[in-house]
């Protein structure tokens, strides 16, 4: 099972949030520090923001923030939303002709939910509370500065 980058680049951003000692962090440093294009990141903020994971203030002062502790934010729920889709394979473009006997597709779904169940399981915070974690995210969120 593979994320989109719109996902990985998601849980990078809430990630280098997490440990960052800056109250607000802006998506240019963002960019910068994870070498990703600003529009791309924009994109993903916003979608992040209107999801209610991260406040966003634009302006001079401006910047992101995580809008809820990373003990809150499940990896689960955050990849449902973030993926168009989760059906692994598509059998109707162009059609496939093995589609009535195949079970492809079934198998390939239950891999995806049970994918989705190990993420059910995990935090932002898991993600970060480990202390090699830490130290390269740390030193990484200390560019922000």
């Amino acid at each position: 099972m593979q994320l989109t980058r719109y996902s990985d680049y998601a849980l990078r951003v809430l990630m280098l949030l997490a440990t960052s000692s800056v109250e607000r962090v802006r998506i240019e440093d963002i960019s910068r520090v994870l070498d990703v294009s600003e529009n791309h990141l924009r994109k993903v903020a916003n979608r992040l923001t209107t999801a209610g994971f991260v406040s966003g203030r634009r302006g001079r002062q401006g910047g992101l923030v995580l809008a809820r502790p990373p003990e809150e934010i499940n990896l689960g729920s955050l990849i449902r939303l973030l993926e168009n889709t989760l059906t692994p394979v598509d059998c109707s473009t162009p059609p496939c002709r093995l589609f009535a006997g195949c079970r492809l597709r079934s198998v390939l779904g239950e891999a995806m939910q049970a994918f989705l169940q190990v993420l059910d399981g995990y935090t932002l915070a898991d993600l970060v509370d480990d202390a090699a974690a830490q130290r390269t995210l740390r030193a990484v969120a200390a560019e922000f500065a």
